[in-house]
């Protein structure tokens, strides 16, 4: 069996756009030092942010199948809970070819940061992560306007 890329070439441009969400549980007290800018690699929201843009516009260097896209917009939006950080981003575009998967690249790579940023203070004395857990990463609306 082979693999290929979907040719979009006949399809129209036109506006689409994406939101995906997803949470990292982590302990209280980790939250506690991401809300008081308290963590040692920095502020975890604002480089969070950074990294969900810069990873909404190379999701297609990643995944294979993705087309490279025009990305127009990107916009994080990051909340802490009392056990959780969860990220959502909205990518927009005017393409061929849908944005979900830069969304949803840009959640899952800004999660991935998150915990690299404060796996620290999330380890057991063993060494283990036996509370952190990356949940729900998933697609929340999709748009498509002609």
């Amino acid at each position: 069996m082979s693999v290929k890329m979907v040719d979009v070439s006949e399809k129209p441009e036109v506006f689409r756009e994406a939101v995906a969400r997803g949470c990292i549980k982590l302990r209280r007290e980790t939250i506690e030092r991401i809300r008081n800018r308290e963590v040692e690699k920095g502020d975890v929201i604002v480089a969070s942010s950074l990294v969900a843009i810069s990873s909404a516009k190379l999701a297609h260097m990643m995944l294979p199948f993705c087309h490279p896209i025009k990305i127009d917009y990107v916009e994080p939006r990051i909340w802490l809970e009392d056990e959780r950080l969860c990220i959502e981003v909205l990518v927009k575009t005017r393409e061929r070819t849908g944005v979900e998967m830069e969304a949803l690249t840009a959640v899952s790579i800004a999660l991935l940061n998150v915990w690299d940023m404060v796996k620290k203070y999330e380890k057991d004395e063993h060494g283990q992560y036996p509370y952190t857990e990356i949940e729900s990463i998933r697609v929340v609306e999709k748009v498509k306007k002609s």
